[in-house]
């Protein structure tokens, strides 16, 4: 069971600049501490559920990131949801923020050990919010987990995969490394791509290469370039949404519409001018902060309607 911890504005003056009124702060105890936000839309009957799992890197519970991507976006989606009569749970990767302490050797890490981890919220969710099962709501990466934790879990109602990979791991980072390297680089890069894809080590990389491929992240890469989102998907038997934004630079239309393809009775909604955080912006690199991921802008619109009304469809 998730432990609360509610902060009253009356009682814990100091703590409401961190924590919303509105808002509790939970822990699941899993190998160390995770820690999360509860946002309910209020008393009442028991409100539908869902999990809300971020993308990849040091992405917290509320969409920020300490490499500079401070765009607030699960946070203001939570919100949004809240407001349609949604109670959502998110929360910070083991490692990342609050849930720092609960970190192992990077070299232990694989990428069932989020999946796990997730599933372990959405279990203590269901058992929470009191209702049949719960929604999971995956971003980018977190698309990826969500696609892993609905895997013959009847406790799950469905899924929403939100700017979420259709290709295989090393198709996305071919594609990145290819606008991203010098020439001298990327047949280093690629070479060491296609070793991990077989379950090789790369021995001895290029220094510059080292952020990519040192060896404590080896087994990570491994883990996760062997899954297939759309073979996943396919395996799925709740209701599927998927998600994506036009503006988009990290995750193109066709990615959705291969998530699609492998599901043919998904729903699929295009986002005009919504880019990779879920605001509306250019579509640029994510350089320019203050168009990609500036706090204050809210959250592109569509986004909470589209997931509130698919939710509320299968209820």
């Amino acid at each position: 069971m998730i432990k609360r911890f509610c902060f009253a504005a009356l009682a814990l003056p100091l703590l409401v600049t961190a924590v919303s009124a509105a808002e509790t702060e939970v822990t699941l105890d899993r190998n160390g501490t995770l820690r999360g936000t509860l946002l309910s839309p209020g008393s009442g009957p028991a409100a539908p559920a869902a999990l809300i799992i971020a993308g990849s890197g040091p992405t917290d519970r509320n969409g920020n990131s300490p490499l500079g991507v401070q765009a607030n976006s699960y946070a203001l989606l939570a919100q949004a949801l809240a407001a349609q009569g949604i109670t959502t749970l998110r929360f910070d990767k083991r490692g990342i923020a609050a849930s720092a302490a609960a970190m192992v050797a990077e070299s232990d890490l694989r990428i069932q050990t989020y999946s796990d981890d997730a599933k372990a919220w959405a279990e203590s969710l269901h058992a929470d919010a009191h209702t049949d099962c719960v929604w999971l709501i995956g971003h980018s990466e977190g698309a990826l987990l969500a696609e892993m934790v609905a895997q013959d879990n009847p406790h799950v109602c469905g899924v929403a995969l939100v700017s979420g990979a259709g290709r295989k791991a090393g198709d996305l980072l071919r594609d990145q490394l290819a606008h991203a390297l010098p020439d001298a680089l990327k047949q280093p890069a690629l070479d060491g791509i296609a070793r991990l894809e077989q379950g090789q080590t790369v021995d001895n990389p290029p220094p510059a290469l080292m952020s990519l491929f040192r060896p404590s992240v080896q087994p990570y890469m491994i883990s996760w370039l062997a899954l297939d989102p759309a073979a996943l998907i396919a395996k799925l038997r709740q209701p599927v949404l998927i998600l994506q934004g036009d503006n988009d630079i990290q995750i193109a239309v066709d990615d959705a519409r291969k998530l699609t393809a492998a599901r043919p009775n998904a729903r699929l909604v295009i986002l005009p001018g919504v880019n990779h955080v879920l605001k509306i912006a250019p579509a640029d690199r994510p350089g320019n902060l203050a168009t990609y991921a500036n706090p204050a802008l809210p959250l592109a619109p569509g986004i909470a309607d589209a997931i509130a009304g698919f939710m509320k469809e299968h209820k």
